[in-house]
C-alpha cells in the first residue's frame, strides 16, 4: 500500500516533503482553549493533529493525535510549528508573530481560537495593531485590558472556520 513511508534497508523514513502537503493540523496548545474541538473535527476529516508545547499535556490516546513537547526555550514551539508549516498545513494559534511565520512558509490556513483566520491580507495590520497595543501597555500605568473572553460564540466560529480551512485542503 503506498503511503509518505519509503523503505530504505530496514528503517523507515518518511517522506517530508510529501507529508508537509498532506492535510495536518499544527496546534500552538499552551493556551489553546478549543483542542477539544480540534480533536473531533480533525477524527472527522481523519487529519492528524499534532499539539505542540513547552510542557507536557493530556491529549487522547487517538492514532491521529501526536503530543509534541518541545524544550521551554523562548519560542521552541514557535520555531518547531513554522519550520514544519507547509501547503498541507492548517495552524491553529493567537500568536500573530507565529501566524505571520506560517503564512510565509506557506500553510494553508491560519486561524486564531476565537475562529478568525489570519490571512497575507490581514497579518500586516494584525501585526501593525499588536505594535500600537504593546507600546500603549507599555506607557499606561494600570491600563486594563486584553482581548475580550472567550465566548460560545467564538467556539462555534472557530468550528466552522477550521471545518472550512480542512475541506478547503482536502479538495486540492
Amino acid at each position: 500500500m503506498p503511503g509518505p513511508w519509503h523503505l530504505y534497508g530496514t528503517r523507515y523514513r518518511v517522506n517530508a516533503a510529501r507529508m508537509a502537503a498532506e492535510p495536518n493540523i499544527l496546534v500552538d496548545a499552551d493556551a489553546c482553549p478549543v483542542k477539544e474541538e480540534i480533536y473531533k473535527v480533525a477524527w472527522r476529516h481523519e487529519v492528524p493533529v499534532r499539539i505542540v508545547s513547552n510542557a507536557w499535556l493530556r491529549v487522547p490516546a487517538h492514532p491521529l493525535i501526536e503530543r509534541v513537547t518541545v524544550s521551554d526555550a523562548f519560542d521552541a514551539a514557535d520555531d518547531w510549528i513554522a519550520e514544519r508549516a507547509g501547503p498541507g498545513s492548517v495552524v491553529v494559534t493567537g500568536d500573530i508573530l507565529l501566524a505571520d511565520r506560517c503564512l510565509k512558509a506557506g500553510a494553508s490556513a491560519v486561524i486564531a481560537p476565537n475562529g478568525k483566520p489570519f490571512t497575507a491580507a490581514s497579518i500586516g495590520g494584525a501585526i501593525a495593531t499588536r505594535a500600537i497595543m504593546a507600546d500603549l501597555r507599555a506607557g499606561a500605568v494600570g491600563m486594563g485590558g486584553g482581548p475580550p473572553p472567550f465566548a460560545k460564540a467564538d467556539r462555534s466560529r472557530f468550528l466552522q472556520a477550521l471545518d472550512e480551512a480542512l475541506a478547503r485542503v482536502k479538495s486540492r
